[in-house]
């Protein structure tokens, strides 16, 4: 028997995707969200990992934008405390750039543009004398601290499915819209996922394809001013971490941009990011030689240790579908989000370009309030007082869960549950239920990643390959050896294998 027709039909599972479906099945509707690879696995995966307001934005007179992302960031801190933490950045002086009173006033209106109730407020910093001067070179003096937050973008965006999923939304990864047809008050999607093809209808469609936003809207729209979408690339590098302490830096380029270095995975540095333009021509986002010169260089300008292409452990790159507003430059292009509406052809859609992922649920009310009429719904602000699955304690509560579980579970390193409390806050508990020896965790493939956590993401949070689980819902991969790795690989082999041999049986 057909399936009744959705209201919203979803292209794109990065984080505005995920966002909008969370929210409008939170509200009863019914909804579809197809994504044609895995949750997250371009552009939501590849930010600078940074819940921010957006300091430098500021120059660029963002000030609407500055001010909503500062008003989610503690949002999103209680929303989710396992994924996102509050972090100090350390925003040394250095001669020849931006001055000391013109970085203390940008600092100034970032500590009262938005608000804030749990991080603190910015700080003057001798770094001759404070240790978090130590790491850079002697020229700088003088600096600033200030507050942001720190989220694992990629878990965001699987959480964020898992709870619109829990809520009655269908997800559906690794499934490709081939075809759209736009009726007078319907869409028709063609969906070809698995090998075979299946035909959905929705009343509304919501082309949130990121960087593909365009191509989609080709499908069913080939108009000349179809088009509105600017490209840019933004890649980073990982490399051996280059000091001690949990703080991060925020780096004056020459040419005028920023980067950050920031704490990653225990034991590395992520530094980026870089605004290069990029085309569909090129294929797959990847960094440039000229790229990793730009971040070596750039950190080099500021750490005492240079950073050199041999630091490098890993690097990615991604696409910021970026509404082009014809700015002159790339740096200079407005990183807020942008809707058309467009109900004249027949059956509504709504093509979201750009945002971050700080101000994901902001865009999620946004679309569900500009469809309110077409739906007949309220545009109540549910999502504010919710939280993601696993986020449901106090974000000072960290370490009292971790030692809490590490009582339950005495056989587990504290590293794992730290990890694992990290990754999954209080479904930790939920996964471990049951758990009584460590052979009760299945088979352990290294760096601590267990079968039971495994079966964990492909029940709960669509994970389908080694890949998913290695580099996007968890970054394990960095941690792990070659032979590892391919460790995972090979159970997902055995697991298809055994799936193929008892359908042939039944």
């Amino acid at each position: 028997m057909k399936a009744a027709m959705y209201d919203l039909a979803i292209i794109g599972g990065g984080i505005n995707g995920v966002g909008i479906a969370r929210d409008a099945a939170g509200r009863g509707l019914r909804v579809l969200l197809v994504e044609r690879d895995d949750l997250a696995a371009h552009t939501s995966s590849a930010s600078t990992k940074l819940v921010h307001g957006g300091l430098r934005y500021l120059e660029h007179y963002e000030f609407n934008l500055v001010r909503k992302a500062l008003k989610e960031r503690e949002v999103l801190l209680r929303a989710a405390p396992h994924i996102i933490w509050p972090m100090r950045f350390v925003l040394p002086v250095d001669e020849g750039m931006r001055p000391a009173w013109l970085l203390r006033l940008g600092l100034f209106l970032y500590d009262h543009l938005g608000g804030r109730d749990i991080l603190p407020g910015t700080k003057s910093l001798n770094l001759r004398k404070d240790a978090r001067g130590d790491p850079l070179q002697e020229r700088l003096k003088k600096g600033f601290a200030y507050s942001d937050c720190w989220v694992d973008d990629a878990r965001l965006v699987s959480l964020t499915a898992r709870d619109a999923a829990e809520r009655g939304a269908d997800i559906r990864t690794q499934a490709d819209c081939v075809g759209l047809e736009r009726g007078a008050d319907r869409w028709t999607l063609k969906i070809n996922q698995y090998g075979g093809q299946e035909t959905e209808q929705a009343k509304i469609l919501i082309n949130a394809a990121g960087p593909w936003v365009d191509p989609v809207t080709a499908m069913y729209d080939r108009s000349s001013n179809a088009a509105k979408l600017r490209l840019v690339k933004g890649s980073h590098i990982v490399v051996k971490r280059k000091y001690e302490g949990d703080h991060s830096y925020i780096f004056q380029n020459r040419d005028g941009r920023i980067i950050f270095a920031i704490p990653y995975e225990g034991d590395h540095t992520l530094i980026g990011t870089t605004d290069e333009p990029w085309s569909y021509a090129e294929g797959p986002a990847r960094i440039s030689e000229g790229e990793i010169a730009y971040l070596c260089d750039a950190a080099s300008e500021y750490f005492e240790a240079p950073v050199t292409p041999d630091d490098i452990d890993w690097t990615y790159s991604g696409v910021r579908p970026l509404f082009d507003d014809h700015s002159r430059t790339a740096a200079t292009v407005t990183r807020d989000f942008v809707f058309d509406y467009d109900t004249d052809g027949g059956a509504p859609v709504l093509s979201i370009f750009g945002g971050k992922i700080t101000t994901y649920r902001v865009l999620a009310l946004q679309a569900i309030r500009t469809l309110s009429d077409a739906l007949d719904i309220d545009g109540d602000d549910w999502t504010k007082e919710a939280h993601l699955p696993g986020g449901d304690f106090a974000p000072d509560a960290f370490d009292a869960l971790v030692d809490q579980y590490a009582s339950d579970w005495t056989f587990l390193d504290r590293s794992v549950l730290h990890r694992l409390v990290r990754a999954y806050g209080t479904d930790s508990a939920t996964m471990l239920a049951g758990v009584r020896t460590l052979a009760d965790m299945g088979q352990s493939f290294g760096a601590g990643l267990y079968e039971i956590e495994i079966r964990w993401l492909i029940d709960r949070e669509f994970a389908c390959t080694a890949e998913d689980i290695l580099w996007r819902r968890s970054k394990l991969g960095l941690h792990m050896s070659k032979a590892e790795q391919q460790s995972v690989a090979q159970w997902f082999d055995q697991q298809d294998r055994r799936a193929r041999e008892n359908l042939e049986l039944s």
